[in-house]
């Protein structure tokens, strides 16, 4: 169980605007960063591959860890306040690891990609999986969640955010001792599976 303190949903508000289309990372302690300065979370690596490709965007990191979808869903209404014109949607490892029912997370996915979608932002899904432990049956229908939901919504998709990270060879070097969250070179390699699974939907680089 995660103890690492909740950040206030509405502190993320506060980073300035200076003009730049926003592109939300809107996710758990996998997009917070958890056990990590903040400056090695995923999301700080993404802003740094799109500055460097002449992208122009502004990450936002609005990782909680700790997040359900539900409580994903209590704080959706400060995303949209952001009018971001990408939102990378990471939600539901937690609800897997607390075993809530895949109907709900269904749901709640849903609710958040209309959501986002009605308020004119283009989303990406980001599938996640959980531990072996928990059962083929229980992990295949959980990872069908996300699948599913992208062909309906017809987002762009990536079907597991820590491919190439969690369960790599050289592991130990990519992920936390938990072997859940990803170490400072693991949030890297995130940040380049998520760069490329947004660079259909992102507008042109200025050179």
């Amino acid at each position: 169980e995660e103890q690492e303190a909740k950040v206030e949903p509405g502190t993320v508000l506060t980073i300035e605007d200076d003009g730049r289309p926003v592109l939300v990372a809107f996710g758990d302690s996998l997009t917070a960063g958890y056990g990590v300065d903040r400056q090695y979370s995923y999301p700080a690596y993404l802003q740094s591959l799109l500055d460097s490709e002449g992208y122009r965007y502004r990450v936002v990191n609005a990782g909680i860890s700790g997040d359900t979808t539900a409580g994903g869903l209590t704080r959706i209404a400060n995303i949209v306040a952001m009018k971001p014109a990408i939102v990378v949607l990471e939600l539901g490892g937690n609800d897997g690891l607390r075993g809530l029912t895949l109907t709900q997370t269904r749901e709640n996915l849903s609710k958040a990609i209309e959501t986002l979608q009605a308020s004119g932002a283009k989303v990406a899904l980001a599938g996640i999986t959980l531990p072996r432990n928990y059962g083929p049956d229980y992990i295949r229908d959980f990872e069908k969640i996300y699948k599913d939901l992208a062909a309906k919504y017809k987002v762009r998709f990536l079907p597991f955010l820590l491919e190439g990270v969690a369960l790599n060879a050289k592991s130990d070097d990519l992920m936390q001792a938990d072997g859940i969250h990803a170490r400072p070179a693991g949030n890297k390699i995130v940040a380049e599976n998520v760069f490329q699974t947004l660079k259909p939907v992102l507008s042109e680089p200025s050179r």
